[in-house]
């Protein structure tokens, strides 16, 4: 007899807020490590409140935060919404903000769950293309990405931190069509 987890993808709710913040910190202090005294200083409980606001009364109606579930448990998270890019048609272009799986789970298909959620639902929002703005130095991200289907698009990006760390960024594309 074979055992299969209870793992789905779905909108967030605003309880999942805290559990989305935990996964993010944990993600971007590995991520972020130039950068590591500036993710300490966040407070958690702000954050917690950001993302209870984000997914409760977004900006914009196609803002939206997916969880990927285990059980009843959140084990990643992506962000979907309009690309604001300068070069996007906010009509046209769709962006994957961020998606993040839980360190202690990937390699569990949450990922794949996520980014087909994230596609479906930037589909139902009309959008004929998306974009996502990738780490240079994540290569596993990258990899998963372009497997999936993506493409860098010659488009790079650099952001610095209040601390002066520098984040290198490229931007990859796909259709929706």
């Amino acid at each position: 007899m074979s055992v299969h987890a209870d793992v789905s993808a779905r909108l967030a709710w605003p309880a999942d807020a805290a559990a989305i913040v935990r996964i993010q910190l944990a993600s971007w202090r590995t991520s972020f490590g130039d950068a590591a005294a500036e993710v300490e200083a966040l407070d958690p409980v702000q954050l917690t409140e950001r993302w209870t606001s984000l997914i409760s009364s977004p900006h914009d109606a196609r803002l939206r935060v997916l969880v990927a579930l285990e059980r009843a448990e959140v084990r990643g998270f992506a962000l979907v919404h309009p690309s604001f890019d300068p070069d996007s048609d906010q009509v046209v272009d769709g962006e994957v903000g961020e998606l993040v799986v839980d360190a202690a789970h990937q390699r569990n298909g949450h990922g794949s769950r996520l980014l087909q959620a994230a596609i479906d639902t930037l589909v139902a929002d009309k959008f004929s293309r998306a974009v996502w703005w990738i780490g240079t130095g994540d290569d596993a991200l990258r990899s998963f990405v372009t497997e999936s289907g993506w493409a860098p698009d010659g488009a790079h990006r650099e952001l610095e931190s209040a601390t002066g760390a520098t984040v290198k960024q490229v931007r990859l594309h796909t259709s929706l069509v």
